[in-house]
């Protein structure tokens, strides 16, 4: 291979941190020996490439986790009873190991463009392997404990597909320059056709993969349809502490038109909010009742419930990372008591906003373990709220809710089937596919997804059709004028072609100026032989 454009100061340098060693050996001379010396050089090029290209994988999971992150933190919370937010572990970790492989990667092909052989210390051969570990280590922990995420990845691997596929196209055209000075210079022909097959491959299956992308954002600007509803879940999370009054309140101020909720019923048959079986995460239950802090919330009494701080927890763990953005909000967190259902009814009816609600049955022995859903209801009869600010999700009695309530919104959360009557669905965004929202929408099915936080994914159900989604971030997804990008079908078509076009005349370039730059280099070397012939016959 040629020697490259780099000063000898600098290829030292990239030797020492790729070799450990402060002094370059020798080259090796002889023709076997150097085929050797390559063969190991791919070998290892390939190793650093693929690992670098599993780290980033792992990455970009772990960012799509971010948008679900909060669930699994309430989930660690309630194993552990340790708060902490995991996405910043998972994400401060992923980016070390990938930074690593990309430095990795970018010293060795430098060396191999500097034709320097690849003498890869033990020490980073252990750190690929450590890398190896931690990353399938992850894989594994995700595949066990929150399966469902792979579907989330699934789906923003549909949602940013046209902008992977050019990234992947400049990425395996500038793998071009490393490829085609091995092709040239090794001497064994299985490993030259092993390499062109492969890469071939690879290249003619990302030049035609748009033909394979369905991202719901590849429309015109006139078929996109309307902005989704915003629904508050547990009010506004980010704002104020979930399921509080202060909680509802910053919701309306963000334009939320729909609250979600939990309600349970406490043993003197109060509904109340909570999402929570214990009241240990979102509660002072330890300090004020240390001896109960672990029994179930509906084991309480109303009045026990009020002796409560439900917003303490919220500056103590501060859940979402938004207090530096929130100031002056200390005293009034501090205030927040847990909500009776008939509280909250109140203020919807004064402010003309739906609520919907999941219902927990209390557990077995519990004074209303079988009249929930009548208390419940009669709850909400009590305070004259309009029967359609209802968006009644509970499936327990629902006939007979129907025949009391004929006014209430029925929401159901299972999928549609055929002859089904159903006019609204609620669903986590993993179990409805594009085709099958537009499917739903078609007959008129309104169509609610939760849990959707980041804009990129309110961008993907958006383009989807969703009718309204579930969110963390309403203050945030409000502000949200059209989707994050939207692209016209010809324009992508367009973009498609010209970038392969350009990666296709850049790896001929790269072959091209590899194989001339190898010529000359053997006739330097032949001209260097010859001389010192001619200096020994003189001499």
């Amino acid at each position: 291979m040629s020697q490259g454009s780099f000063c000898p100061s600098c290829s030292l340098c990239l030797w020492r941190f790729h070799s450990c060693s402060c002094k370059k050996t020798k080259k090796e001379t002889s023709n076997v020996t150097m085929i050797l010396v390559l063969q190991c050089e791919c070998i290892w090029v390939l190793l650093i490439f693929l690992v670098f290209l599993f780290t980033l994988i792992w990455m970009y999971v772990t960012l799509i986790l971010k948008n679900d992150i909060h669930n699994f933190n309430e989930e660690i919370f309630r194993l552990l009873e340790l708060w902490q937010d995991w996405s910043v572990v998972l994400i401060t970790v992923a980016a070390v190991l990938l930074t690593y492989c990309f430095i990795l990667l970018l010293v060795s092909m430098c060396l191999v463009l500097c034709a320097e052989p690849l003498r890869l210390h033990w020490l980073h051969k252990v750190l690929l392997f450590v890398c190896i570990v931690l990353v399938c280590l992850g894989i594994i922990g995700l595949d066990l404990k929150w399966k469902i995420e792979w579907k989330a990845a699934a789906i923003s691997l549909q949602a940013t597909s046209p902008f992977l596929h050019i990234g992947a196209v400049i990425g395996v055209s500038a793998l071009a320059w490393v490829l085609a000075g091995y092709f040239w210079e090794t001497k064994n022909k299985v490993l030259k056709c092993f390499i062109t097959v492969v890469y071939v491959i690879l290249v003619c299956a990302l030049f035609v993969s748009p033909l394979f992308i369905s991202s719901p954002c590849i429309m015109k600007a006139s078929e996109l349809p309307p902005k989704p509803r915003i629904i508050g879940h547990r009010g506004a999370p980010m704002l104020a502490p979930e399921n509080t009054m202060m909680s509802f309140e910053k919701l309306v101020e963000s334009e939320g038109k729909v609250f979600e909720t939990d309600v349970m019923v406490s043993w003197d048959g109060i509904p109340f909010l909570m999402h929570d079986e214990s009241l240990l995460r979102t509660t002072n239950v330890k300090e004020v009742f240390p001896e109960r802090s672990r029994e179930t919330c509906t084991n309480y009494t109303w009045s026990d419930l009020q002796k409560l701080n439900a917003g303490e927890w919220f500056l103590q763990r501060n859940p979402f990372g938004t207090q530096t953005s929130l100031p002056d909000i200390e005293r009034e967190v501090k205030s927040q008591k847990i909500p009776s259902l008939e509280e909250v009814l109140i203020a919807c009816k004064n402010l003309s906003i739906s609520i919907i609600f999941d219902l927990r049955q209390p557990p077995p022995g519990h004074p209303y373990n079988e009249s929930f859903v009548n208390v419940t209801l009669n709850t909400i009869l009590k305070t004259s709220i309009s029967q359609e600010l209802i968006l009644w999700l509970p499936d327990d009695e629902r006939d007979e809710v129907i025949a009391t309530a004929p006014g209430f919104q029925q929401i159901y959360g299972r999928k549609w089937e055929k002859n089904d009557t159903l006019d609204a669905v609620n669903m986590a965004y993993t179990n409805l596919s594009v085709s099958e929202i537009r499917s739903y929408r078609q007959n008129n099915i309104s169509v609610n997804l939760y849990v959707v936080n980041k804009p990129w994914l309110f961008s993907h159900v958006w383009c989807a059709g969703a009718t309204s989604v579930t969110t963390n971030a309403c203050h945030l997804l409000k502000d949200l004028k059209r989707p994050v990008w939207l692209l016209d079908p010809d324009n992508y078509l367009i973009i498609w072609i010209v970038a392969d076009v350009i990666a296709l005349i850049h790896i001929i370039w790269a072959f091209v100026l590899q194989r001339k730059c190898l010529r000359r280099k053997e006739e330097e070397e032949s001209e260097a032989v010859l001389l010192m012939k001619i200096e020994s016959l003189i001499s």
